[in-house]
């Protein structure tokens, strides 16, 4: 089974040196462990687009598709056999990365 795990975070701010040395390890060991699908970091939330082509004529806005506190700051795709497992992952990720993990399964 595949899991979304959704970081999220309130502040405008990348992550600091230390934090992204544990999140090499982090990678690292989900890597090792079989864990790993993809991953990835996100630019900050005014450097979005959001199109919406619902009514077949294209319109294109600026900046992120919802205003609030927290934003979408990265996310990993992983494997893992059960709910229990991913949950276990996303909390070592949230230590990890020093911020919020949302977990949600791919259908």
């Amino acid at each position: 089974m595949q899991y979304l795990l959704s970081v999220i975070h309130d502040k405008l701010d990348s992550a600091t040196p230390d934090e992204m040395a544990d999140i090499d390890v982090f990678n690292d060991r989900l890597q090792a462990e079989g864990h790993w699908v993809f991953a990835g970091g996100l630019g900050a939330p005014a450097t979005a687009t959001v199109i919406d082509n619902r009514d077949g004529q294209a319109v294109f806005t600026d900046g992120p598709f919802l205003e609030s506190k927290e934003y979408l700051a990265g996310f990993w795709i992983i494997e893992a056999p059960d709910l229990d497992v991913a949950l276990r992952i996303a909390t070592e990720g949230s230590k990890a990365c020093n911020r919020k993990v949302e977990v949600r399964p791919f259908l």
